[in-house]
């Protein structure tokens, strides 16, 4: 009977619904756990063919709803804490916020009210002064949780805009672009992520706005170019909103010069921004946190947990310098954040989010801190940095692979090299052996390009993982790729 109760409640009848469906999901999860196969290995019309809605009249009941998601989903899921799952900054997620997740979901607090979410509002508030100390921010709490780098990045070019037009008499809030927006620009380096541009297209200022700048041998913004960039735009009689800066890019882990940038912003009255979803992570770093220097400089700041900090999907944040910007987008709803409340100190989040209902991610974060200590966070954070120096010293011994750039973060970028063949042949070569690897079930290796040349991509940020591991997908890198060329040449 238990298993026809729908609504998570305190009545008998709910709670033993509840157990029964959290201890099947949990035996179930365990299981796949221990698959030895990182992916099935499954094709797209494959997948498209075996999953099938079945939505019946009268329901199938709780047990058979998880049986048929555990069958179509959970099974043909990768498993992202395999030694060969490599590809993206897609990271194993800790125990703890696993733990985190229950309560999250078994209690689904709305953050966007006090009344809705009253303790965790005061714990992301605690977390957001603690994230402002760790950058190096002064005291307060002005910063909010996100669902990660997009959203956050959206929020720092929003209120870079509307900084830029206050700072001109215009209320973007009140009255709405205005003036010639073409000659309203946008900084980022070419290797920055392509949420600089889609959302300064959401704002309506259009990819046309963003000004790509060169970046040196190791994807970080050149400062020349930065240099020589602003000066044409005032020639062009252009002006530019802001420079985002990027800690950590997808492909290369490429920090930016931010004591450079954020130095040459202030003398030009510029925003600048950080993309530092991946690079952020090196705030609690013991050996590494030095590569964010200039941090505190930044107007705004993009963090994300559910990369190199190992949390669940989907978990990030966003930190504003100065408190008083937060005016830019503030708008008061009596039935969520009253002039009463605000007057009697009750604090309501939604003045500081662009969503309204959102999650208590910030719970998996403070679990997590507090469960593991800075000293064994920083020792897992510090490992894949490590780690992807160990490989690329190995890569470079190896005469088969060629190391495309020297790792930043926890990537290497390498490539195949064949000992004939033209740039077109070894591109497509290491595209296939990318794919080949894939369709297997064992590994998952990126495919990206550096410098216009296509190369293989590992994003070391498994904790467990060690050398010997990475050696085991280097052979099958030169296996795959051996197997490839057998085909081609016979």
């Amino acid at each position: 009977m238990s298993d026809n109760n729908p609504i998570l409640s305190g009545s008998a009848q709910s709670i033993a619904a509840y157990q029964d469906a959290i201890e099947q999901s949990s035996q179930a999860v365990i299981d796949w756990l221990k698959q030895p196969e990182m992916y099935q290995g499954k094709t797209v019309d494959q997948l498209r063919e075996r999953i099938q809605l079945n939505f019946t009249s009268e329901g199938l009941g709780n047990q058979a709803a998880i049986a048929r998601a555990v069958e179509y989903f959970l099974k043909d899921s990768l498993l992202v804490h395999h030694a060969q799952c490599v590809a993206h900054l897609h990271c194993p997620s800790l125990v703890i916020s696993q733990a985190a997740e229950v309560l999250i979901n078994a209690t689904n607090q709305s953050m966007d009210s006090w009344d809705q979410s009253p303790s965790a509002t005061i714990i992301e508030i605690k977390l957001i002064e603690w994230l402002r100390e760790q950058v190096g921010y002064h005291g307060g709490d002005a910063g909010v949780f996100t669902s990660g780098g997009t959203q956050s990045n959206l929020m720092g070019l929003m209120l870079a805009r509307d900084a830029f037009f206050a700072r001109q008499g215009h209320s973007v809030q009140q009255h709405g672009l205005t003036g010639d927006l073409s000659k309203i620009k946008v900084f980022c380096s070419e290797s920055a992520h392509f949420s600089v541009q889609k959302n300064m297209a959401l704002m309506g200022l259009g990819y046309r706005s963003v000004t790509q700048v060169k970046t040196d041998a190791f994807s970080r913004m050149d400062l020349s170019d930065l240099k020589a960039k602003l000066a044409q735009a005032k020639a062009n009689g252009e002006q530019v909103m802001a420079i985002v800066a990027t800690a950590g890019t997808t492909d290369a882990g490429a920090i930016d010069p931010l004591v450079e940038i954020t130095t040459l912003a202030a003398q030009e009255n510029i925003w600048v921004h950080v993309d530092a979803a991946w690079g952020g992570a090196l705030l609690l770093s013991e050996k590494y946190r030095h590569y964010l220097n200039g941090l505190e400089c930044a107007d705004s700041v993009t963090l994300d947990f559910h990369k190199q900090f190992f949390q669940t999907i989907s978990c990030g944040a966003f930190l504003l310098k100065d408190a008083r910007h937060y005016e830019l987008m503030r708008y008061q709803a009596a039935y969520l954040n009253s002039d009463f409340d605000e007057e009697q100190g009750v604090p309501n989040l939604v003045s500081k989010s662009l969503q309204t209902t959102r999650r208590f991610d910030a719970l998996k974060l403070w679990m997590g801190l507090e469960a593991l200590g800075k000293k064994q966070y920083a020792e897992i954070i510090d490992n894949g940095v490590t780690l992807s120096q160990q490989v690329a010293e190995y890569v470079s011994a190896q005469p088969h692979l060629e190391l495309v750039m020297q790792p930043q973060l926890a990537s290497v970028l390498f490539r195949f090299r064949p000992e004939s063949g033209d740039s077109a042949f070894v591109a497509l070569l290491n595209q296939r052996i990318g794919d080949v690897l894939l369709a297997s079930g064992s590994a998952n290796v990126g495919v990206t390009e550096a410098d216009g040349v296509t190369c293989l991509k590992m994003t070391l940020l498994n904790p467990t993982v060690c050398l010997d591991d990475v050696i085991v997908l280097l052979t099958s890198v030169k296996e795959t790729a051996e197997t490839l060329l057998n085909a081609e040449y016979r």
